[in-house]
């Protein structure tokens, strides 16, 4: 792939050829229906062959009127496109063909019977690629619209969540990646490595990339002084509190951008699934038509459908086989994150690459989506293990599906992948040790607690798609529903009760502990009211160090051999960062001093022999502290756009200022001092 992807204009032959495959598959898969389905047949095959062409002759008629009013009516008719819009195109295409038997319902059934049939024909001889989605979505960015400034390249920002840049380079070198591998071999595109500050997850990241700071955020959730209340980054009315918080105007996007499937908006005009504008921007015309393109392809609800339940029947063979073959470190895989696999490994990418082709298609000058596959399949399978690599080879695969719908786009483009975090790997605390940090505290503290550590990572994730339909009429309350289902498994917490003194919270492995009120307290203060405290949780096999502030404002970490002070490098016996890497001291002090930490933070311990780590949620990969490769990750990018970058990039904000200099390199803003 060359350094940007240059328009393309006209049908080329693979595209011929692809749409004569797919006709073939759409006629094979009805004369199979036909064998299936009662009530459903034709004098001959080549009957089947007519209604194949000509569906698709009436799809490119009727599915444009279609789509335009389900999404000026609403999200029902959406559903209804979703539901029965091809149907109705097959039951057209069925009347103007002689020679077919069929009613109105058997029309409607063997589209849904054709969709799966089509979908194993096109995995079989499409060898699993999404050759087929593509074609689709190729032929509509074709009725591109124009642009006033084709001139101005634009950028294509693509986080593929929580993947460590150790793994991917492995992936890489394998040759398990063709796609990267042969960008990469080319010399077009630099792979390089940055470091996430402390706390390495997705909310700290995501902000610092997409508005330049990461202050204020100190883990996934935290206990808010100033709210009174536990605040959960992907909870959209929490997201959109920590946004308003921080947005300048000035973020990433703000130059004619979209957002598309992250937990900010980088102040772009134009949102979609993005979880701090849920609430203010659900059931938008714009967002509805985008959903309903994708909704009424053969290649998109029915499809990414069926693929969904593969991927529970797959995921739960797959979380049978750990145990079996006794694998270790694992955690229990249960009915809960199959679904929500299946969501985000089949609707949820197909679905991201279809807005980001309609936005291609529109020309938006930059585009930043996430894409969780990896992220959410390694916190319950491990980093190395066969599904999660298989989500890796995924994403290889769409990265080469957007690069090549880039190619039929208005302007030039410039594809950027990055990963906000990595991830480490290691049996769940509790798991390991028969008690949760927040019974731990309890016991030392002997008070009640509030602990809070159920993984909701995913659920936010979902949620997303549930909140950004949730609006008037009856789709919206069955959406507002699962919206506060959702909301409420997130805030679930066990033991305790709200106004419990003591808040406990896990962020992979980085534990939190705040006691309620307006004033964040020292070590002095705690160790005063709480002796036993400190000495517990840091001589605690399952614990590497602890860290806080002193009645001066100086930072410490305490292990259970010495303590160091962050700020003048002095160690008083051992030191207890020692085995975190030269930068851990530099990233906790960052963390340590904004007003919005915890009164302690909580890190587990490392092994030195496989970098294993102890998560204070139920998961075996995991990432939001120190140790393993959770704060490596990655940044590929046009080998002229890589030019200049600072030797070590160390932070979410700093990456924020290398993308924007990228921005700029291709035309899209004056420089940053300038818009300051």
């Amino acid at each position: 792939m060359p350094t940007s992807v240059v328009p393309t204009r006209g049908a080329r032959v693979t595209d011929l050829a692809r749409l004569a495959v797919a006709w073939a598959a759409s006629t094979v898969a009805l004369i199979i229906t036909g064998e299936l389905l009662p009530g459903f047949s034709a004098t001959s095959w080549w009957a089947y062959a007519a209604v194949a062409a000509v569906a698709g002759i009436v799809g490119l008629v009727l599915r444009p009127a279609l789509v335009e009013i389900s999404a000026r009516v609403g999200w029902l008719a959406v559903l209804l496109i979703a539901l029965i819009g091809q149907a109705l195109i097959m039951y057209v295409a069925i009347r103007l063909v002689p020679g077919i038997e069929s009613t109105a319902w058997t029309a409607f059934v063997a589209t849904w019977v054709s969709a799966v049939v089509g979908t194993l024909i096109s995995w079989a001889t499409t060898a699993g690629t999404d050759d087929g989605l593509i074609t689709s979505l190729a032929g509509r960015a074709r009725r591109q619209e124009t642009v006033t400034d084709p001139e101005v390249d634009g950028v294509l920002f693509v986080q593929l969540d929580g993947v460590p840049f150790p793994v991917l380079q492995w992936a890489v070198q394998s040759g398990a990646l063709p796609h990267i591998r042969r960008w990469l071999t080319s010399g077009d595109y630099q792979f390089r490595e940055w470091t996430p500050q402390l706390p390495c997850t997705t909310p700290a990241s995501q902000l610092g990339i997409l508005h330049g700071t990461v202050d204020g955020i100190p883990a996934f959730r935290w206990y808010d002084r100033e709210l009174k209340r536990v605040l959960v980054a992907n909870r959209p009315a929490d997201a959109r509190v920590i946004e308003e918080r921080h947005s300048t105007g000035q973020g990433l996007l703000c130059d004619d951008g979209v957002s598309i499937s992250n937990l900010f908006t980088g102040d772009a005009p134009r949102s979609l699934l993005t979880m701090s504008r849920v609430e203010v921007r659900r059931g938008s015309t714009e967002t509805r038509r985008a959903f309903a393109w994708f909704f009424a392809s053969p290649n998109g609800f029915m499809r990414s459908f069926t693929r969904t339940v593969g991927e529970i029947l797959k995921e739960r063979w797959q979380a049978r086989r750990q145990v079996k073959r006794d694998l270790n470190p694992r955690v229990h895989r249960d009915w809960t994150f199959a679904l929500l696999r299946a969501v985000t490994n089949g609707l949820l990418r197909d679905l991201n690459t279809a807005l980001v082709a309609e936005e291609l298609r529109r020309g938006t000058k930059s585009i930043y989506v996430d894409y969780v596959d990896y992220d959410e399949i390694a916190h319950h399978a491990g980093m190395f293990r066969p599904e999660s690599l298989a989500a890796l080879d995924g994403l290889d695969r769409t990265l080469g599906s957007l690069a090549q719908l880039a190619g039929s786009a208005p302007r030039r483009y410039r594809l950027v992948v990055l990963s906000d975090h990595g991830q480490s790997q290691g049996t769940p605390f509790a798991d390991r040790y028969g008690q949760t940090l927040g019974d731990l505290c309890a016991e030392l503290m002997n008070e009640n607690v509030q602990n809070v550590d159920a993984s909701v990572e995913g659920l936010g994730r979902a949620d997303s798609i549930a909140g950004d339909i949730s609006t008037g009429g009856m789709t919206g309350k069955l959406a507002g529903r699962a919206d506060k289902v959702l909301t409420k498994a997130q805030q679930t917490s066990a033991p305790g009760d709200a106004e419990d003194p003591v808040v406990v919270l896990g962020s992979g492995n980085l534990g939190l502990v705040y006691v309620r009120g307006d004033r964040r307290l020292t070590l002095q203060a705690l160790e005063s009211q709480w002796p036993a405290l400190i000495p517990g949780l840091a001589s605690h096999p399952g614990v590497g160090f602890v860290a806080g502030i002193d009645e001066e404002g100086r930072a410490w970490a305490i292990g259970s051999g010495g303590r160091l002070n962050i700020a003048s490098g002095a160690v008083e016996g051992t030191d207890p960062l020692a085995s975190f890497g030269s930068h851990a001291a530099r990233l906790l002090a960052r963390a340590l001093l904004h007003p919005e930490a915890p009164d302690l933070y909580v890190n587990s311990t490392v092994d030195p022999v496989t970098d294993d780590v102890s998560a204070f949620e139920g998961l075996v990969g995991s990432h939001g502290g120190l140790g393993g490769w959770q704060d490596r990750a990655v940044l590929i990018g046009p080998t002229d756009l890589m030019v200049g970058l600072p030797e070590r990039i160390e932070g979410a904000g700093e990456l924020h200022r290398v993308l924007v200099a990228m921005l700029e390199s291709c035309g899209q803003r004056a420089t940053t001092a300038s818009r300051g």
